[in-house]
């Protein structure tokens, strides 16, 4: 089941980090159709959150055909997003784990981290649509 966590620095409310995260797990594979979210209720303990958050983000989710609402049971995982199968992430998530190491030892923090990965994905995007 996935763990929910909110970043304050992430600059995104906290219905669309709930959002994004569940679409995330979507695509690499770790939430599967027939899977259970976590309850309203979990989530506002574990996060401190109120609970008209979590429900509007499970409500963009079941909006987008991505979860379904079962009264008095819970919210499923009714859709996918394409994903390569998870043993073809293995050697992306080795590679990558190793390019974080390297990027540490360079003197980079968390942020300098991500600020460099999205502009070289931005980039490689410009660069492959010309």
């Amino acid at each position: 089941m996935i763990e929910f966590h909110l970043d304050p620095r992430s600059g995104l409310s906290p219905y669309q980090q709930v959002v994004q995260q569940v679409r995330h797990a979507l695509r690499l594979g770790l939430l599967q159709q027939g899977d259970q979210l976590p309850k309203v209720k979990e989530v506002v303990k574990a996060l401190a959150i109120n609970p008209n958050t979590v429900l509007k983000a499970y409500r963009e989710l079941e909006h987008d055909g991505l979860v379904s609402a079962r009264p008095g049971v819970g919210t499923f995982v009714i859709g996918t997003l394409a994903s390569p199968a998870p043993e073809d992430l293995a050697p992306l998530r080795s590679g990558l784990a190793l390019w974080l190491k390297q990027a540490r030892a360079a003197g980079l923090d968390d942020e300098g981290i991500e600020a460099l990965f999205t502009t070289s994905l931005r980039d490689s995007t410009t660069e492959e649509n010309q």
